[in-house]
């Protein structure tokens, strides 16, 4: 019998372990329950990644890309002159409209870095690029602190079911940032 040629197999793996882990949480996720979410061999699962820390390494790779995404289609933390506060109290609020089940799912998966190493450099990784991209209109130290702040506010929300105020993020934001020297 021939191989069946399936380019985006691996990509089908990693989105059927996104939606898995989106329905049933990390302990729902296995080899089997991907393969028969993705609708592909058990072993096309194995093949591609051999372990679950693996296959968590992917997902969260991708999860974290669509809040690069987010930024990068607002483009605010690009330009000079941005209300850096203003701006990523906004880009928040906007990532916490979208679809929860997908913001939940990375909060999920970065938090699993807590017991799974393998997963530890991808959080660390979101963090630091993110850091990088502050640091173009702050200092390294306040934009950490952005992005620990940032963290705190998600997970508050995330975790209480309270609505995201945009208004006291952007003036929690604010405080931590240095004001610019006087003209």
């Amino acid at each position: 019998m021939a191989r069946r040629h399936d380019p985006e197999r691996r990509q089908r793996i990693i989105d059927a372990a996104i939606r898995v882990v989106g329905r049933k949480g990390l302990a729902g996720l296995s080899h089997r329950s991907v393969a028969a979410e993705a609708d592909v061999p058990l072993g096309s699962t194995t093949y591609h990644f051999t372990t679950l820390d693996e296959l968590m390494v992917a997902a969260l790779r991708q999860a974290n890309e669509c809040f690069a995404e987010l930024i990068a289609a607002r483009g605010g933390l690009t330009g000079p002159g941005t209300d850096l506060a203003a701006e990523l109290a906004s880009l928040t609020g906007e990532w916490l409209a979208g679809d929860r089940t997908g913001v939940e799912l990375e909060y999920e998966l970065y938090l699993a870095a807590l017991r799974r190493p393998a997963l530890r450099p991808i959080a660390a990784e979101w963090a630091e690029n993110l850091a990088a991209l502050l640091s173009r209109h702050t200092d390294p130290a306040t934009a950490r602190a952005l992005v620990a702040m940032l963290d705190g506010i998600c997970l508050q929300v995330l975790l209480t079911d309270q609505a995201y105020d945009e208004k006291y993020a952007r003036e929690m934001m604010a405080r931590i940032i240095p004001a610019s020297p006087a003209a």
